[in-house]
């Protein structure tokens, strides 16, 4: 049977849907929708009238589903009436966050008005006038005393163009005397009991809790205090261009780019970071601590005063510009949680974000004299029972397609081979990680086979050799039509094409992206 279309108002995309089919069905169609939607609203008003006796919360519910029903049925109709002016959209308060309770925190915040006094809706909590404790009408008497300072300024900058080389002049007497009067304004403060201002601060917190501002007042002096509105208000106008221009959309991942080292890479997946960081357009990493930031100034502070070359932890493996280090996800807990976020812009199966502590991080990296840069890393779980040798694995998308990710994959099988286990990347894989591990697979049951001499093999005894679990070495012997059942045994078939196909790219590859087991360093911790 075809499927239904939804009801219109129950999301975005069944109202869509439902506009849609009113437009392109025939009469008895929309009559049936009549009558349904004529039914709803006579069930929801008997809701609402037997409701009215019980409690205030279920008058209230019974009411927001006539709401809908009729809002419902009044899209439906504009979308087939003609020549009726169609009023500007109109984008609704974000009151959602990660927890319920916040929702009912925020339930306070009116949708109405802009901090920056130019629109009359906000965006985000931070545009909200009443986040900031004003009023939309404070908003905008706030913002035309803004337009005037500036005015003043540039009319001032234009009375001193004729001034050249201002910088190495003396400061002219105007200068002067404003510069006296900002330091005598900062001196003055309002000289308010400590006990009675802890007091008033104590109250509006526990009164509004997060759904507002903190109290700012006494804490510096007035023009201080101006100057930080001012900054709020600047970037809440920002922000509103952003989402005027489409570089960000509510509900979305607002994340699109970041600026990493040298590189700026363009966001696959949506990653929980901080509300105040997500709703970025760019966010700004250290490539060594992995720390978020804001803007490139701080960055650029923090790039100066940042002593970290190289991930923490033990470095394990080293050949060449390439080297592993294992970082233990309890005693470099910070670490590890921003290497998650970072991982989870490019993988969509991740849910490992904040819990790292039962975890064993290996980050893989490429020294150059700048530093050891992050090229990829796979974290494994200290006790599997599973015997998983990874949880989760990847390569940063500048380095991919280069051979990294097999390196890594080989570097886990590696470590399982010294533990004297088989293992098996925890499922499900991604789906670019799938198609790393089959490749991995394939070309170590080609390079076992290649060196095979004898002429009875067994499954267990590729497993025990090349460590991969016996199921993944049976799904790839399918795939590539190697295993066949014949008079009642499976038999594996030495396809000498694969072969050779495999040891014409092995030469042309070269031995720069291989692991060389001499190089390891590592002895299994203990307990594992």
């Amino acid at each position: 049977m075809p499927r239904r279309k939804r009801n219109a108002g129950s999301s975005s995309e069944g109202t869509e849907d439902s506009d849609f089919s009113a437009e392109h069905t025939d009469s008895s169609e929309s009559d049936v929708h009549t009558v349904r939607n004529t039914r709803l609203t006579r069930s929801s008003l008997r809701l609402s009238r037997n409701s009215q006796d019980s409690s205030p919360v279920g008058n209230r519910s019974a009411l927001v589903s006539e709401d809908v029903v009729n809002s419902s049925t009044r899209r439906v109709t504009r979308s087939q009436q003609q020549g009726v002016s169609v009023l500007p959209k109109k984008y609704p308060l974000r009151q959602s966050r990660s927890s319920g309770s916040d929702t009912e925190q925020l339930g306070e915040i009116s949708e109405r008005g802009h901090l920056t006094g130019k629109h009359e809706r906000h965006f985000s909590i931070s545009g909200c006038p009443l986040y900031h404790n004003l009023s939309a009408d404070e908003c905008k008497v706030k913002a035309s005393s803004r337009d005037k300072h500036v005015e003043d300024r540039m009319l001032s900058q234009r009375q001193d163009e004729n001034r050249h080389s201002a910088r190495q002049q003396a400061q002219t007497e105007r200068q002067l005397r404003y510069k006296e009067k900002v330091t005598e304004m900062r001196r003055k403060r309002n000289s308010v009991p400590l006990k009675e201002q802890k007091d008033k601060y104590t109250e509006h917190k526990q009164t509004h809790c997060s759904s507002h501002e903190p109290l700012l007042e006494n804490i510096t002096s007035d023009y201080d205090l101006e100057l930080f509105r001012k900054a709020q208000a600047c970037a809440s106008d920002d922000l509103e261009k952003l989402r005027l221009q489409g570089q960000v959309t509510e509900g979305s991942n607002m994340i699109k780019t970041i600026v990493f080292g040298r590189y700026e890479l363009d966001t696959w997946y949506h990653s929980p970071y901080p509300e105040e960081y997500a709703r970025l357009g760019r966010l700004y990493m250290c490539e060594f601590c992995l720390k978020y930031m804001k803007s490139q100034t701080i960055l650029r502070r923090h790039m100066a005063k940042c002593v970290w070359k190289h991930p923490p932890g033990d470095e394990i493996y080293r050949k060449g510009a390439i080297s592993v280090f294992e970082v233990d996800g309890k005693k470099n807990k910070i670490y590890c949680q921003n290497l998650c976020l970072l991982a989870k812009l490019f993988l969509d199966h991740k849910t490992l974000y904040y819990d790292v502590e039962p975890f064993l991080f290996y980050v893989m990296t490429e020294a150059d004299n700048t530093g050891c840069h992050l090229v990829g890393y796979f974290s494994k779980e200290k006790n599997s029972f599973l015997n998983y040798n990874v949880s989760c694995i990847l390569t940063m998308p500048q380095y991919m397609r280069q051979g990294y990710g097999k390196m890594l994959i080989d570097f886990s099988y590696l470590l399982s081979k010294v533990e004297e286990k088989v293992g098996s990347p925890e499922r499900p894989l991604s789906d670019l990680g799938l198609i790393s591990y089959r490749s991995y697979w394939k070309e170590v049951l080609l390079r076992y086979l290649h060196n095979f001499q004898g002429k009875e093999i067994s499954i267990k005894e590729i497993s025990q050799e090349t460590a991969v679990n016996p199921v993944d070495i049976v799904s790839t012997l399918q795939s590539l039509q190697m295993l066949k059942y014949w008079k009642g045994k499976h038999l594996i078939l030495k396809r000498q094409d694969l072969i050779d196909d495999w040891k014409t790219k092995e030469a042309k590859r070269g031995s720069n992206k291989t692991i060389d087991p001499s190089a390891l360093k590592w002895s299994p911790p203990k307990g594992t």
